[in-house]
């Protein structure tokens, strides 16, 4: 029998055509992705030899190609965050009061954090609105449900309301940082919401429904 003579080049380039019949399973997207990198460092390390500088260049190369992929990931969740923002629950854990929240953001304000302050803040609100009857309980709501409902239900209050709940995503699934500024205009929102509540109004002596929410400026 005659000895067959191909070289490792050639070896490679057989057995990829091979693998690439669709015979054969392509594995899940990351497994692909694994494959297409290993093929990359393959074919780097092949050009070493005539690359100038060698190794040294190849391993520059390699490091950027490390950091692109991660650039690249990171960009990939931001984007898949912030364009899914409106998906993702008000509320996570445990229900607690319209106080209870409050009390809480106004801890983490004093300790700098304005993210989870932002976060309570706006929770207090939404319980706010619960517990005085302006919207019914919905324990899957998200920040941009509670700003459309609540708005619907105080047109005067909608801008505050959409501006409270973009402060809230951007820090909650934006990745972005808190400020003293978001928190302040939120917490005004949930003084205002407070002070002027059906009960604080049923115990001056005014009405008490629902419905009188449409007269608050």
């Amino acid at each position: 029998m005659p000895s067959i003579d191909i070289d490792r080049d050639s070896a490679h380039q057989a057995a990829e055509s091979e693998l690439g019949r669709p015979i054969y399973s392509k594995g899940s997207a990351a497994q692909q992705f694994a494959d297409w990198v290993s093929e990359l460092l393959y074919r780097l390390l092949q050009k070493t030899a005539s690359i100038p500088g060698g190794w040294l260049t190849t391993t520059v190369l390699i490091i950027l190609l490390a950091i692109a992929v991660v650039v690249a990931i990171h960009i990939a969740r931001h984007t898949m965050r912030t364009n899914r923002g409106g998906d993702y629950r008000l509320f996570e854990a445990a229900p607690l009061t319209a106080a209870q929240h409050r009390a809480t953001a106004e801890s983490f304000a004093v300790q700098g954090n304005w993210a989870a302050a932002i976060r309570h803040r706006l929770r207090a609100v939404a319980r706010q609105l619960e517990e005085t009857g302006v919207m019914e309980p919905a324990p899957g709501r998200t920040a941009n449900e509670l700003a459309r409902d609540a708005g619907a239900a105080l047109p005067h209050l909608s801008g505050e309301l959409s501006q409270a709940a973009t402060a809230f995503n951007d820090v909650t699934y934006g990745e972005r940082p808190g400020t003293q500024t978001a928190y302040q205009m939120i917490a005004d929102l949930d003084d205002h919401l407070r002070l002027r509540s059906p009960a604080v109004m049923s115990a001056a002596g005014q009405p008490a429904a629902a419905e009188s929410w449409a007269q608050v400026r």
